[in-house]
């Protein structure tokens, strides 16, 4: 499809004249260079129209901006004149901020949809120009594209603002206190064991607004520091893998070995972080029985340096932890800090490739059973000296030249490989018996994503770099040669009606909340008839290796982190079978907010003074209210997968895994078998053709004609096979006709035989 035709398709038709000129600029590029030679004068005026059509685009998205951020202003401040008045505490008043931040939730979804066909436009009229011309505009535009940025990053801080004050709509004003700091200490979560079924996907550019959309109205964003002003930075995560000249780590991790081991240093935030983490996963852990593990400790970034060359030894870090932490933690801090500086030692281990991106959490807080990141400017930067070019000075864990300002424009591409799409990584807790809810099931099988079974971040960035010196590759670098955009899917995702009304996978907002508050009542009865909660089991406080709050604040703080992976135990595809939820929740109302309140001299709760997004006034200076609202209505049994997820754990979930190229084989083998019967009915049609009588002939040609048909309904059913599995259809692949038929026609071109020869 020609590009002009496809950005007609994009067009958001209220916001068409804001949109670039793009076949405008077309003609003006293709009428002149037919009336006559591309002059000076003619370079001139088509650089001074896109010019204007880039200023035209950029004043329509700050404007656009500005207009949300005082939307999102006017939300927060009616949703604390609510929590402030308790006669006005109505459910239709949350319900209407309700349905106004999801209004703007769809604006942001557009406005980031309108600034990524626009960026594409002048990207690809500036190829075609320079195509024409022969001259290097695309070159010279960048600086101008620098000064008015056509990026989707200013968005980030919106949605993380409309998910806090949305979570703060559905918990009609009361917030679970505290609970961040219990979930995570970081932009990885809770590490704590547990197991965790792990999937990954790829996001292409054109679906992160969207996905990160959907998402959010269903989990809340993760914030972590709370005490101050969320920034873009907040989310930059940057890693430094290990390994050694012949690339011991990366072979054994691809062929997962027994014992194969991954070591990475790791940083959240700005490049002058104090803290790091040394993490090591390791396949198939000999002291774990066989279960594969991510364990991990931190340093203070000046002992890193110490710490590699062996002069930081173990028993020196377990030493200064021991007046911090119970005898258990030291053990452990200890056991982990020496193996990790045992294989840098044995292996000749040496910091070899840094991997960035920007991560966005979404989580409950207090509650692990489900959590997704997406992890967006995903980008590989070389840090070794194996060509002889010296990276790092001093000998240093890491380069001191590159800090975290994406897209690393000083960089020669020579250093670094930005990554083309965001990664999706969803992990649900599989020892509680935890089942996908249907939301997610429903958009892991849309058009939005694309599943990559086993990707792996430090395999792809060292495959693309050190490819000469590597003999085994990642299966997935084949998938980056397709565009993994598939066609729409219907009612999936977020579109709007003939009336430019939000929908929801289909469906208006309204009419999802009615129907989560009929499947609630409907528990509810289910429950007065003796499905109870306490004939599923235990509690979760009873359960065995259940911890507390204050246990769980306390390891989170002081323990090294540590979690089994399933995903490296079993097959990704096993991570969404149904499976019966046995556990028992609190008896407490599942909702949550991420947006602070404080108490004042009278001991209510209210919210904190409203922020304007973009500006560094207005910080949140309350604190946590520690109280936690406990619901004592007819629903407070029931769990958060009921409260706020669609669907329950009786629905069968349908599983989506990559096709292996055998299943295309079998369709092409029994494609060739139906054309090797065709074959023997030709053979016979053509005998008796030739060498029979006239009553012969006439069975003949009914053979001709029997096979010609069977050929082609062979040819039908291949196809069809084909593009059913090609997007993976969840229908029959068995043929119920075609043979009975075929039966059916032998035995009349049979009796036809038998009549004319003895009638």
């Amino acid at each position: 499809m020609k590009y002009g035709l496809e950005l007609q398709e994009n067009i958001f038709p209220p916001w068409r004249l804001s949109y670039v000129a793009y076949d405008v600029l077309k003609q003006e590029l293709k009428s002149r260079q037919l009336d006559h030679g591309w002059t000076q004068q003619d370079e001139a005026d088509f650089v001074h129209l896109l010019d204007n059509e880039l200023t035209k685009v950029y004043d329509f998205i700050n404007a656009k901006l500005s207009e949300i951020d005082a939307r999102i202003l006017y939300c927060e401040r009616t949703i604390h004149t609510l929590h402030n008045n308790p006669t006005m505490q109505t459910d239709i008043s949350y319900g209407i901020m309700d349905e106004a931040l999801t209004e703007i939730l769809f604006d942001v979804n557009d406005l980031s949809k309108f600034t990524r066909v626009n960026f594409v436009a002048i990207q690809k009229i500036l190829k075609k120009h320079d195509r024409w011309t022969g001259l290097d505009l695309k070159q010279a535009f960048v600086q101008k594209l620098r000064d008015k940025p056509l990026d989707n990053q200013r968005f980030d801080v919106a949605i993380v603002y409309i998910s806090a004050l949305h979570d703060l709509c559905r918990n009609r004003g009361n917030k679970q206190s505290g609970d961040s700091e219990k979930v995570a200490v970081n932009a990885d979560g809770d590490q704590n064991a547990f197991e965790r079924a792990t999937a990954k996907y790829w996001i292409h550019p054109d679906n992160i607004t969207e996905v990160k959309a959907i998402i959010m109205l269903h989990l809340p964003v993760l914030i972590f520091d709370k005490d101050k002003k969320w920034e873009v930075s907040d989310s930059a995560i940057s890693s430094v893998y290990m390994d050694n000249d012949n690339f011991d780590l990366y072979t054994g991790r691809l062929q997962r070995d027994e014992g194969a081991e991954a070591i990475r240093l790791r940083w959240y935030g700005p490049y002058d972080t104090k803290s790091v983490f040394v993490e090591r996963k390791t396949h198939h852990a000999a002291w774990l029985q066989g279960a594969s593990v991510k364990d991990r400790f931190r340093l203070n970034e000046p002992q890193v340096n110490p710490y590699l060359r062996g002069d930081y030894t173990a028993d020196q870090i377990a030493n200064n932890i021991r007046n911090k932490a119970d005898q258990a933690t030291v053990d452990s801090v200890h056991f982990i800090a020496s193996g990790v500086q045992t294989s840098v030692r044995e292996k000749e281990l040496r910091p070899t490739l840094r991997a960035f991106y920007n991560r966005t959490a979404f989580q409950l807080p207090d509650d692990q059973k489900l959590r997704i990141s997406l992890d967006t400017n995903l980008s590989f930067i070389r840090e070794d000296h194996l060509d002889g070019t010296l990276r790092r000075t001093k000998d240093n864990w890491r380069r001191t030249d590159v800090a975290i300002d994406y897209p690393f424009k000083y960089l020669s591409e020579s250093e670094i490989l930005r990554f083309p799409y965001a990664v999706l990584e969803t992990k649900l807790q599989t020892h509680l018996g935890q089942a996908p809810p249907a939301w997610l099931t429903s958009l892991i099988e849309s058009h939005l994503v694309h599943e990559v079974p086993r990707f792996s971040k430090y395999l792809h960035g060292a495959c693309h770099f050190y490819k000469e010196r590597l003999p085994l590759l990642p299966w997935w670098l084949s998938e980056l040669n397709v565009d993994i955009r598939k066609p729409r899917s219907e009612n999936i995702g977020l579109s709007r009606s003939r009336s430019f009304k939000p929908l929801i996978d289909g469906r208006y907002r309204r009419a999802m909340i009615e129907e989560k508050e009929r499947a609630n009542q409907d528990a509810v009865v289910r429950g007065q008839q003796g499905v109870t909660l306490e004939d599923n089991g235990s509690s979760r406080e009873n359960s065995p290796g259940a911890l507390s709050s204050s246990e769980t604040l306390t390891k989170s703080r002081n323990t090294p982190e540590r979690r089994r992976l399933l995903d490296d135990d079993i097959e990704t595809p096993a991570a969404w079978r149904p499976v019966q939820n046995t556990s028992n929740q609190q008896q407490q109302e599942q909702r949550y907010t991420t947006v602070d309140m404080k108490n004042n001299n009278n001991s209510t709760t209210q919210l904190g003074q409203p922020i304007m997004i973009g500006t560094p006034s207005s910080p949140s200076d309350g604190d946590d209210n520690n109280g936690k609202k406990k619901k004592n209505g007819a629903l407070g049994f029931l769990n958060w997968n009921n409260m706020i997820e669609e669907g329950g754990n009786t629905k069968r979930q349908k599983v989506k895994v990559r096709v292996e190229p055998k299943v295309f084989f079998a369709n092409e083998r029994t494609f060739i078998s139906w054309l090797q019967f065709c074959a023997l009915l030709l053979t016979v049609a053509l005998s008796l053709l030739n060498f029979g009588d006239d009553r012969a002939r006439i069975v003949g040609g009914i053979f001709i004609g029997l096979a010609a048909g069977v050929a082609i309904y062979a040819l039908y059913r291949f196809e069809k096979r084909a593009w059913m599995i090609n997007r993976r259809v969840d229908g029959r692949y068995d043929d119920l006709w075609g043979p009975a038929v075929l039966c059916t026609l032998l035995v009349g071109a049979l009796v036809v035989n038998f009549y004319l020869r003895f009638a």
